[in-house]
């Protein structure tokens, strides 16, 4: 386990934790996205997190996985990929902030800050420069979380899901120099 502060801790997601990321996530991703989707997001839900998938995605080295622990309870989920480049961003070394999902019931805490400091400053010590990650357009509240921690737009592109509402589908990524 990773303390971040006095209430926030990283536990390494295992092979054997498939159903409860699982089901974590029917929890946490429609509140935020299912009006997105023609059928709530269960499509997405059930394809990015069956077990086949989580077992793809921990069996990848470069790719840390973690429960996000606050105040000793499971409340969302943080994935970040090493060495994973940004298309036309000439940093050598970039990390992918690949997944950072938060229960709504948490949110207000200062939890996603904790923890792209945190991040920030592991990517520092391991000498890397860059930090980026995917973000939803339709989401203007995480653009205005990541823009207030210095955040810049790259580039964007569209998602091809034949579920996905077509005027959501464009999604932006954003990166920051640390």
């Amino acid at each position: 386990m990773i303390k971040i502060s006095t209430h926030l801790f990283l536990e390494p997601i295992k092979t054997s934790d498939d159903k409860m990321l699982h089901s974590l996530m029917k929890e946490i991703y429609p509140p935020a996205y299912s009006h997105f989707w023609t059928d709530n997001g269960d499509w997405y839900v059930n394809s990015n997190y069956s077990k086949e998938t989580i077992l793809k995605e921990l069996s990848n080295e470069q790719a840390e996985y973690y429960f996000i622990l606050f105040k000793k309870e499971v409340v969302g989920v943080f994935r970040i990929i090493w060495d994973e480049k940004l298309n036309g961003l000439s940093a050598t070394k970039q990390v992918k902030l690949h997944r950072l999902y938060l229960h709504p019931k948490i949110h207000g805490n200062g939890i996603g800050k904790e923890l792209l400091s945190w991040l920030e400053e592991k990517a520092k010590k391991n000498n890397y420069s860059t930090i980026w990650l995917d973000a939803m357009n339709e989401q203007p509240q995480a653009f205005q979380f990541y823009k207030k921690r210095g955040f810049k737009y790259h580039s964007h592109a569209f998602l091809p899901f034949k579920l996905l509402k077509g005027k959501v589908r464009k999604m932006s990524q954003v990166y920051k120099i640390i």
